[in-house]
């Protein structure tokens, strides 16, 4: 059986390949796998955006098995790639900024219809609830972090990824809103569409006190922003969220369908 190297029991042999991948930038990680509804179109489109805590050794392919199982559930599908910590280019800010350009690629896109809604894991949580504060998110219909490392100053005190974030910003976070790496941390700043953050209460790689803290943060922030809610998934890991064999997906499955409805 052929597992994710970052969730090992989620397999990804058998798993259909995409319809086409399609280069958004000149390197070879700029590009988005596009993976077609296979039943009843449901006329929406989520972005996947895969995790890895941002590392070079973790790429789009893991995140192919919840990709499918968006398609299979009538959603046309793009799953992103970016230039990731040790890749030519990547880290603070040229992993943000493929995303973005990407996420802007994806909507330009005639063959992906709107609505649409961002969905990203782990690393990919961080990187969705980032564009999710931009002024390019508007007109999506929101962005969904799952077990995602949404709040960096909280996560490098809870030992988050073993110094992930100082290899992805080159420093320590933020603690100054003035401070230019500010940008970097969503905890930092307040999104422009609506966001919704999904996390197991067993998940040790990415505790759930991430996500409370991010939750915080923007609630406590001047001014005000798009909504933001916190789904406590009982039991469920760091894969969990993930996982379409596993009852969590169901939850996060339904969440998008909300945000899509």
């Amino acid at each position: 059986m052929t597992t994710s190297p970052e969730l090992p029991g989620i397999p990804t042999a058998g798993v259909p390949a995409p319809a086409r991948t399609t280069a958004y930038g000149d390197d070879p990680a700029q590009v988005y796998d596009v993976r077609l509804p296979t039943g009843e179109p449901r006329g929406a489109t989520v972005v996947v955006v895969h995790g890895g805590f941002w590392r070079a050794a973790f790429d789009r392919h893991h995140a192919a098995p919840q990709a499918q199982a968006f398609a299979d559930r009538g959603y046309h599908v793009a799953v992103l790639e970016y230039r990731r910590v040790s890749m030519p280019g990547g880290g603070w800010p040229g992993t943000v900024d493929d995303v973005l350009a990407a996420v802007a690629a994806v909507r330009d896109d005639a063959d992906l219809p709107e609505p649409t809604v961002l969905v990203g894991h782990s690393a990919g949580g961080h990187l969705v609830a980032l564009a999710a504060s931009r002024t390019s998110a508007w007109g999506l219909r929101g962005a969904v972090s799952l077990a995602g490392c949404v709040d960096l100053r909280r996560g490098v005190e809870l030992g988050m990824g073993d110094g992930a974030v100082h290899d992805l910003l080159g420093a320590e976070p933020a603690q100054d809103p003035a401070d230019p790496l500010a940008a970097a941390d969503p905890s930092m700043t307040v999104p422009v569409v609506p966001v919704v953050l999904v996390h197991g209460d067993a998940d040790d790689v990415v505790p759930l006190e991430v996500s409370r803290s991010y939750l915080a943060r923007v609630d406590a922030a001047d001014g005000s922003h798009a909504p933001v809610r916190l789904v406590v998934v009982p039991g469920a890991d760091h894969g969990a969220v993930v996982d379409p064999a596993h009852p969590a997906f169901a939850v996060v499955a339904d969440e998008v369908a909300a945000l899509l409805a």
